[in-house]
C-alpha cells in the first residue's frame, strides 16, 4: 500500500504543479477542465465502476501472491510518475521531453556503471524488455548479415518470434549435461553464429546461463554476444555478497550489448525496460530523416537511436528519481571497477549493500534460499532444482510418481490457493510445464508417462517474501491435504 504521507504530498505536489502550469495560460483558464467539463454522475458512475473492476486483480502486493513476474513498484516511483504523466512529456525528441530526456540520459548512465560497461556505452530506454531484446538482435543482424542468431533452449521465447519478425535465422545452441548452452558443441557443419544470446535469469527456472565460460569461446571464434539480463540484470549489484555465484556476472561487463528491465527488479511500474551496447558506433544503424523533429537542439534526441518512435518520459523520470534514492554509490563504483581495494571499501561495500535495491534483491535472494530449504526437508514437496536467483520450483510428492499424477496434482494445488475463500489460506502460485529432456534431468525419479510434467513455480520477488516463507509452508501443507 502507498504510505498515507506520500498520499498527502502527492496531492500536494500535483496541486503545486498544476498551480504552476495553469499560471502560464494567457487568460489563466483551467484549460484542462473547462475544454472538457465532465457530468458529475457520469463522473461518480464511471469512478465507482473503475473502483470495481480494478478491485478484481489478484493482490500481487500481498506476500502471498507468489506467482507470476508482479512486483509492485515503490511508491517513490509513483509520485515520480504521477507527477510527470501531469505534463505528459515524450522522449523521442528534446522538444518532446527536454528535462526528461536528459533525466533519461542520467538514468542511463546510471544502468551503464551498474553493469560495467564502459562510459561511452550507447543506451536508452524502452517499452519494455521485448523491444530493448528487439534491437538488440536488430543490431546483432546488422553486424552479420551473412550469420545466424544463436540462442539457448530456455530463451524467452520472443526471441526466436523476433527472428521471424525481422527476417533471420536464429539457431538453438547445443546444451550441456546440466542442460545450460554450451556454444563449443556446435557442428562443425554448421555456420557459427553472428552473435549469441546469453541469459541471467531465465524466465521458467531462473537460470543463469554460464556467461563467463561462453564468452572466451565468442572472443576466440570473433562472435558477439548478446545478454539478456531482463530478468536478472539488478541481481548483478549483489553478485559479491556470497549469495549468489559471481562468476557469471564477472564477465558482464565485457559483452557487447545489454537488455535489463527496471519494471521487474528495478521498482519501476510497465513499462520500463533498457538496451545498452557496448560500441557507441552502433548508432548509426538507427540513423533516419525526420525533418520535423529534431530541430531544437544539436544535442542527441533519443528518437535518434531507439527503433521506437513516442516513448513516455514519465517512466524516465521515474527511474532517474528511484535510482537517485536506491543505487548506492559505492555499489557503483565498485562494479564499474573504481573501487579501491583497502579495509575501508570493503567496510563501506558491506554497509552499501543493506541499504536500497541491493538490500531488496538479497532478501529475495534470500527467500527463494529459505523456501528451497524447506521444500526439501517436506514429506509433501520436492524441489525441482536449487534456485539461482529468486524463481523456486517444485512439485507435490505422488504415489505413482509419474508425470500426469504430478501434473494432475500441480493443477489442483494451483487452484485450492486461487479460490480459497479466507485470505489466511490463499496462496497465489504458478506452474510451469517442463518438457521430457529437462524432466528426465531434473526429475530422473518420475515415470514419464507424457510428454511433460506441470511443476509448481514461485517468483518470490518482493523483500516481504523473505518473513512469510513459514507461512507459505504452511498454506501449502494445508492445500495439499486430501489430494490423492
Amino acid at each position: 500500500m502507498l504510505p498515507e504521507h506520500y498520499v498527502d504530498r502527492l496531492l500536494k505536489l500535483l496541486a503545486d504543479l498544476r498551480s504552476k502550469m495553469n499560471s502560464s495560460s494567457s487568460d489563466g483558464s483551467d484549460a484542462q477542465t473547462d475544454n472538457l467539463p465532465v457530468p458529475r454522475e457520469n463522473f461518480d458512475d464511471a469512478l465507482n465502476n473503475l473502483i470495481d473492476r480494478l478491485s478484481r486483480h489478484y493482490p500481487f502486493h500481498e506476500p502471498f501472491y507468489a506467482g507470476q513476474m508482479l512486483k509492485p513498484p515503490h511508491p517513490a516511483a509513483w509520485l515520480a510518475y504521477s507527477l510527470a504523466m501531469t505534463i505528459n512529456p515524450n522522449n523521442h525528441a528534446l522538444d518532446g521531453g527536454p528535462e526528461s530526456s536528459y533525466m533519461e540520459k542520467e538514468a542511463i548512465r546510471l544502468l551503464v556503471q551498474m553493469t560495467g560497461l564502459p562510459d561511452q556505452a550507447l543506451g536508452h530506454l524502452t517499452s519494455s524488455g521485448t523491444i530493448a531484446n528487439l534491437e538488440a538482435l536488430w543490431v546483432a543482424r546488422e553486424m552479420h548479415p551473412d550469420r545466424p542468431i544463436a540462442v539457448s533452449p530456455q530463451a524467452h521465447y520472443t526471441h526466436q518470434r523476433m527472428g521471424q519478425v525481422l527476417r533471420h535465422p536464429v539457431m538453438i545452441l547445443p546444451v550441456d549435461e546440466d542442460g545450460l548452452p554450451d556454444p563449443a558443441r556446435i557442428d562443425p557443419s554448421h555456420p557459427l553464429p553472428g552473435t549469441v544470446v546469453v541469459t541471467l535469469g531465465t524466465t521458467g527456472l531462473g537460470r543463469v546461463e554460464p556467461l563467463h565460460r561462453i564468452l572466451p569461446w565468442a572472443r576466440r571464434h570473433r562472435v558477439r554476444v548478446h545478454v539478456d539480463a531482463a530478468y536478472g540484470g539488478f541481481f548483478h549489484l549483489i553478485r559479491d555478497t556470497g549469495l549468489i555465484d559471481p562468476e557469471p556476472w564477472k564477465s558482464f561487463k565485457n559483452v557487447d550489448s545489454i537488455v535489463i528491465d527496471p519494471h521487474k527488479h528495478g521498482l519501476q511500474p510497465y513499462g520500463c525496460g533498457a538496451v545498452l551496447f557496448r560500441d557507441p558506433s552502433v548508432g548509426r544503424f538507427y540513423r533516419h530523416d525526420s525533418p520535423y523533429t529534431y530541430f531544437t537542439s544539436g544535442d542527441l534526441h533519443l528518437g535518434e537511436i531507439s527503433l521506437e518512435c513516442s516513448r513516455a518520459g514519465s517512466a524516465a523520470i521515474a527511474l532517474w528519481f528511484t535510482l537517485q534514492l536506491f543505487l548506492p554509490d559505492a555499489v557503483l563504483h565498485r562494479l564499474s571497477g573504481n573501487r579501491e581495494e583497502t579495509k575501508d571499501a570493503s567496510i563501506a561495500d558491506e554497509a552499501a549493500t543493506a541499504v536500497g535495491l541491493p538490500q531488496i534483491l538479497a532478501n529475495c535472494r534470500k527467500a527463494a534460499l529459505r523456501l528451497y530449504d524447506a521444500l526439501e526437508a517436506s514429506d509433501r514437496y520436492q524441489p525441482v532444482m536449487r534456485p539461482e536467483l529468486d524463481i523456486v520450483t517444485w512439485i507435490p510428492v505422488t504415489r505413482s510418481n509419474s508425470y500426469s499424477a504430478v501434473s494432475k496434482k500441480t493443477e489442483v494445488i494451483l487452484r485450492r490457493g486461487m479460490d480459497a475463500e479466507s485470505p489466511e489460506s490463499k496462496l497465489y502460485l504458478s506452474t510451469l510445464s517442463l518438457d521430457r529432456s529437462d524432466a528426465a534431468r531434473l526429475l530422473p525419479q518420475l515415470n514419464a508417462d507424457q510428454q511433460s510434467v506441470r511443476v509448481l513455480r514461485s517468483v518470490l520477488m518482493k523483500p516481504e517474501h523473505l518473513g512469510f516463507i513459514p507461512d507459505m509452508m504452511r498454506r501449502l501443507h494445508s492445500l495439499n491435504d486430501r489430494v490423492d
